[in-house]
Formats: structure tokens, C-alpha cells, sequence
């Protein structure tokens, strides 16, 4: 029985819970009056995050600091002007499938998902570049002031991006690696669901680091395990007198409470029935336990049909007895009690932290992706099916979850997640994001016609895809084996650096339209998917409505028309179908007087759509 309080709430200890939920990387530990340690709030982190520059102010306390730390935080959190153009070209079944492919750098496509899903993402898995001294590249580049950083995150100056690398030459220096990841993790985290997953698979160089961030961003006490998986059968001389087999796989929470899946019973040949009990196939597991340790209340004895046997049992007395009433208790032929494990209430084997033989290996990756296309080394060491299968059957328990790998590299994950929708009938999304790195000149890759990574990933997605749904044409007939191509790009809007009062009188035609002359009315709607949250694998349709084209994302749920000049007619009609959401470009209207005749008309037939320009 739980005891009164008899104290009125800690209001702070209440206070410091909900800041935990909202920022856990702003949680710390510092000490009392008395010296004793206790949780508290890392008000210097905490009012980085609520602040659009870098905010000075270290003070002692328990935390992993590195050079470039607050700048990570700050690209975290700084804005973007940036887009999804979608590629048609590119994709496969592009009107019809959930699945998309961002082909861009991921910080950026991090930042444009955090609307669309936000708290939507149920397993991710990342495999992001190892810190061994050989070169890696990103976008990022902190070594800028604040100024430059925003002009560069804004495309005031394209040109001026440059990619930064991590080598031998530098040291291999720890804070350049997790200046890097750390905030991509702290966005990621945004879009895991209240039971999200994350797996990130790392090696020996940085693992204690990246668990360190992991628990200051997800919370330490959303840590699940740190997976040894063996990656190959020989090893690599590691120059530390160890041949390394290994690498790990860390994994975390949204929140620790958060179902994992179980796996498959690998035994189910030694389940039987024996007695034909209704309840089907069941295995005996033994009810006796050693003394050592045994509480005394579990010490009983028991009547079997070789009489009465004193021992110490896995269970109580009561429970043994209602056991045995529901005919779940078998005895051997010397009167031991077993009891009886069925088949049907299973749930199958808790995930062990050691993974082998099931979870394949670099080798079995090499062979799947050389198979696919005939060439060999066209990706250096890609992860194998198996093992994202893994992660997914433990993460990805819905089978309409959402997946994400922002470092898709050759979409190992993308290919596990049809074959195991072809499995099991599910029907799981993938979200694969993938830099366009260059291949090296002379690369096989090169020799196979492919001159970016991004272009190997896509290529990867089609034939697997293909190959899964043929395999599976009488099973899983509807297959989704598409993916829309989605490239970042500069937003769709004109730079416009001139205050009005510099503006010149025969430069003013130039600013009646606010859009890029290249830029299609398909460019357009996603950028309004991405600005108003709006899920970007929603299927959809066109209507010629008044002479005018007409954009209908699933349904009702958005109606955009970018065409000049639109009419009363059109407007009379689109709101008569009365969508939730509607959109058309500012300079379609003509004049502010037709703008409020649009307004009106909608609040006349439509109240309840949302009206918004771009």
C-alpha cells in the first residue's frame, strides 16, 4: 500500500521533469548544500536552445564539451531556405507510393521533415561515417562566424558552401566527428513517435563518444542496449595487436518504456502435443529451482503421483495450485512437475545484445549488392539485409510504421524493409535521405556509368524492389516497391536584398512575381506540403477546373492552383468541393480587390478551409 505524501508537491522537482521531457540534453547532475548530487537544469544549455546565436556562459559541471559544441546546437536550430523539387524522372510509381528518396545533405532534409513528421517516425537507423582517419564530407562548416553561418543556411551565398573533411592529416579529431552528428541526432530525435527507436551502428573509435551525446539528446535513461554485431568472419587488423571483427549498434527510445518486438521462435520443432490439449503445441520448461538464493516462502512440498516431493519452486504455492487446476502442469516419470509453455502464448525470444549468423555480414552485404548488379565493389562495405531485418522486426512493430535512415548510402535499409513487407504482408514506409557524394574517378562505381552514391542508392531500390515483387507476385501482389525522388534545392522563391526605398522605378516589373522563372507548378505544391506539414507521400491528382490546373492532394486534404490570372469561376468551383487547405501564387490574384473576392467567396461557400498565397 502506497503512503501519504503528508508535503505539498515540489513544484521544482515537477518543473525540472517537464524540461526533461522537452529539452533531456539540458538535464545535468550538480550537488546540494550538503555536497550530495542531485538531478538538475543546465541553464546555460537551456538557454541555448531558446536562442538564435551562440550564448556564452560554461560553468562547472557533468557534461561532454567539445570545441564547436554550442555551434552544433546553433545549426540545429537555425532556420533554412530550402526546398523539395520533385524529380518524376527518378522515381518509381511516383502518384501511388508512400516511400520517398531525398537526395540532398541530410541536416537540410532533417530540418525540412520537421513538420511533416514530427513524432511520426517509428524506427531509424543510421549507419553515418566512421571517424577511422580516412576522409569524410559534410556541409557543415562551423569554423565561420555566426553571420556567415546564416547567410550561407539561408542560400545567400551558394557558392561560398564549401565540404570539410575529417582525416589522418587532422588528426582524427573527435570534435570535427561530433560537431557533425550531433545535430542530426538532436533532429532526429523531433521526429520519433512516443515509442520510436533509434539504432545507429558505430565502431570502436567513437562509440564512447556517440553514447555520450545519445544519452545527453535521447536521455540516459532511454538507453536500451549497445549491440555487438560481427561484421566479418576474419577480422581487420586493427595495428592494436586485435584482429576487430565487431562493430556496434547502439540503440535508444523516444522514452524507455517503449514496446520493443520480439524475435521468431527458433525452436518451434520441439514444441508438442503429446496430450492433445486444445490450446495446441507446447513445450515443458522445469518448475524446480536451486536453493541459493530461493526466498522461503517458494520452498513447499508438492503431491505427484510418486508421492510428495519437498523442493524449491518457480513458483508460489497458490500459483502452483492454479497451475495445475488448468491442466498446465505435466509430471515425468520420476513425479517431477514441468509446466507447460504453448506455442500460441509465446511471444516470442527477447533480442539478445550479441549478433551473428542471423544478422549477417559485410561479406553477405558485398554478395547481396554485387548480385543485384552484377559488378562488384561498387559501395565499400555495405550493412547486409539481415541485419537492418533485425532492427526492424525489434523497432519496427506496426506494419505501417514509418522508417528513416538519414545516411541511406546504398539503402541497405529501404531493400530490408520490402523484403520484409513481402514477409509478413505489412506495408512500412521508407524515408532514405543520401548526399550526392562524388564516386572517385577511378572506382568501379565510375566504370558502372554511376557518378554520385545517390544515383547507386536509387538504382539499388529499383532492381531490389523488382526482384522482391517478383518473387512474391502471389503473396504480395500489391507490393509497394516505389519511391518518390525528392531533391533539395534553393527555395523556390526569388532573393529579394532590396529595401522598398532602394528599390528603382524600372526595376519594379521584376518584383511582380515572388517565384524562380524555372520553377514548376509541381515545385511549388511540395514546397507548400513542406511549409504547411503536410505529408509528402500523399498521393496526387490533377483537374483542369475554368481552364485553370488544379492540384489535389489526397482528396480534399489541399487544393493548390498556380496558374495567372484566376477567376471567380475557378474559385466559386474549388470551393464548392470544399477542401481543408487551399493555395494559390500572390500574383495569380491580379489585384488586391480580387484577393478579397477570393477570401469571401471561401468564407461564403468553404468557412472551414484554411486560404493561404505563396
Amino acid at each position: 500500500m502506497d503512503k501519504l505524501k503528508l508535503h505539498t508537491p515540489d513544484l521544482t522537482a515537477q518543473n525540472i521533469e517537464k524540461l526533461a521531457s522537452l529539452f533531456p540534453n539540458c538535464v545535468t547532475e550538480t550537488k546540494d548544500a550538503k555536497g550530495m548530487l542531485k538531478r538538475g537544469i543546465d541553464f546555460d544549455q537551456l538557454r541555448q536552445e531558446l536562442s538564435d546565436h551562440v550564448v556564452e556562459g560554461p560553468r562547472e559541471r557533468y557534461h561532454l564539451d567539445w570545441p564547436g559544441k554550442r555551434e552544433a546546437l546553433l545549426a540545429a536550430n537555425a532556420p533554412i531556405a530550402k526546398t523539395l523539387r520533385p524529380c518524376r524522372e527518378e522515381s518509381v510509381d511516383f502518384d501511388t507510393t508512400q516511400n520517398l528518396f531525398i537526395e540532398g545533405d541530410n541536416l537540410d532534409a532533417l530540418k525540412l521533415l520537421q513538420e511533416t513528421y514530427l513524432g511520426k517516425v517509428k524506427l531509424i537507423y543510421i549507419d553515418p561515417p566512421y571517424n577511422t582517419g580516412k576522409e569524410f564530407i559534410y556541409n557543415d562548416d562551423f569554423k565561420t562566424d555566426t553571420t556567415a553561418y546564416f547567410e550561407r543556411s539561408n542560400q545567400k551565398d551558394e557558392d561560398g558552401e564549401r565540404m570539410v573533411v575529417n582525416t589522418e592529416s587532422n588528426g582524427r579529431f573527435h570534435s570535427s566527428w561530433l560537431t557533425m552528428l550531433y545535430p542530426r541526432l538532436k533532429l532526429a530525435r523531433n521526429l520519433l513517435r512516443e515509442d520510436g527507436t533509434i539504432f545507429i551502428s558505430i565502431d570502436d573509435h567513437e562509440v564512447s563518444n556517440l553514447r555520450k551525446i545519445c544519452d545527453e539528446i535521447f536521455g540516459a535513461d532511454n538507453f536500451r542496449a549497445n549491440i555487438v554485431w560481427r561484421r566479418t568472419v576474419s577480422g581487420a587488423v586493427s595495428g592494436q595487436g586485435f584482429a576487430v571483427s565487431h562493430d556496434h549498434i547502439l540503440c535508444y527510445s523516444r522514452h524507455s518504456d517503449a514496446e520493443l518486438g520480439r524475435l521468431a521462435v527458433d525452436d518451434e520443432e520441439d514444441y508438442k502435443n503429446p496430450d492433445e490439449d486444445l490450446r495446441g503445441p507446447y513445450k515443458t520448461q522445469k518448475l524446480e529451482r536451486t536453493l541459493e538464493g530461493a526466498r522461503p516462502t517458494m520452498t513447499f512440498e508438492i503431491e505427484t503421483p510418486n508421492g510428495p516431493m519437498l523442493r524449491t519452486w518457480a513458483v508460489s504455492p497458490q500459483k502452483f495450485k492454479e497451475l495445475l487446476a488448468d491442466n498446465r502442469i505435466v509430471f515425468s516419470r520420476s513425479g517431477t512437475p514441468y509446466y507447460k509453455q504453448f506455442l500460441s502464448e509465446y511471444k516470442g525470444r527477447l533480442p539478445d545484445t550479441w549478433w551473428e549468423k542471423e544478422a549477417g555480414n559485410n561479406q553477405e552485404g558485398a554478395k547481396e549488392l554485387s548480385a543485384l548488379f552484377t559488378q562488384k565493389n561498387l559501395f565499400t562495405n555495405p550493412k547486409p539485409t539481415k541485419l537492418i531485418l533485425q532492427a526492424l522486426r525489434i523497432g519496427a512493430l506496426p506494419s505501417d510504421s514509418i522508417i528513416l535512415d538519414f545516411f541511406a548510402g546504398s539503402s541497405t535499409t529501404a531493400h530490408a524493409l520490402m523484403k520484409l513487407n513481402a514477409e509478413d504482408g505489412g506495408y512500412r514506409r521508407f524515408v532514405m535521405v543520401q548526399i550526392p557524394d562524388s564516386c572517385p574517378e577511378d572506382s568501379d562505381a565510375r566504370k558502372a556509368g554511376f557518378s554520385v552514391i545517390s544515383d547507386i542508392s536509387k538504382e539499388r531500390i529499383r532492381r531490389a524492389g523488382a526482384k522482391i515483387k517478383a518473387e512474391n507476385a502471389t503473396t504480395a501482389p500489391n507490393l509497394d516497391i516505389g519511391f518518390r525522388v525528392l531533391k533539395i534545392d534553393t527555395s523556390n522563391m526569388k532573393d529579394v536584398y532590396y529595401a522598398p526605398d532602394a528599390v528603382k522605378q524600372d526595376e519594379l516589373g521584376l518584383h511582380t512575381d515572388n517565384i524562380k522563372e524555372e520553377r514548376t507548378p509541381e515545385d511549388l505544391l511540395f514546397q507548400v506540403l513542406v511549409d504547411w506539414g503536410v505529408d509528402l507521400a500523399l498521393p496526387i491528382t490533377q483537374e483542369t477546373i475554368a481552364k485553370k490546373k488544379v492540384f489535389f492532394v489526397d482528396g480534399n486534404a489541399l487544393a493548390a492552383c498556380f496558374d495567372p490570372n484566376i477567376t471567380e469561376e475557378l474559385v466559386k468551383e474549388l470551393a464548392k468541393k470544399k477542401p481543408l487547405r487551399a493555395v494559390f501564387r500572390d500574383s495569380s490574384y491580379g489585384s488586391d480587390s480580387v484577393k478579397i473576392n477570393v477570401e469571401q467567396i471561401f468564407k461564403l461557400l468553404s468557412p472551414t478551409t484554411e486560404l493561404k498565397s505563396l
